[in-house]
């Protein structure tokens, strides 16, 4: 049994399983959320479209911000935080609520 468990096309990312997820050989998408977070609530949707449309070219993950403290190793202070990895290091930050097109377009500068 895997230690990354899928929710529709994103991954569901812990404490435990986040270095496996980011360290992928594959361009790595974290929504770092809550669950009284409204912004949050109006991203999900937003993630999902965009696992759906990388699927096989990037790995598109949340994580919960409240549950999980790994979002304090990369500064993130506010949410919704997305993160972007590559080759495990962070190269792209959006901070709070975006359109679709700002996370697809920078998730697709690093596949």
């Amino acid at each position: 049994m895997p230690l990354i468990k899928t929710t529709s096309m994103t991954v569901e990312i812990t404490d435990d399983t986040f270095d496996e997820v980011i360290t992928s050989n594959k361009p790595v998408m974290i929504d770092f959320w809550a669950g009284w977070c409204a912004p949050c609530k109006v991203l999900a949707p937003i993630i999902d479209g965009v696992a759906k449309d990388v699927s096989g070219d990037a790995i598109v993950g949340k994580i919960d911000a409240d549950k999980y403290m790994t979002g304090g190793r990369f500064g993130v202070r506010n949410i919704p935080t997305v993160l972007i990895f590559k080759n495990g290091q962070v190269v792209d930050r959006l901070v709070g609520l975006k359109q679709a097109s700002e996370y697809k377009q920078a998730l697709k500068k690093v596949i």
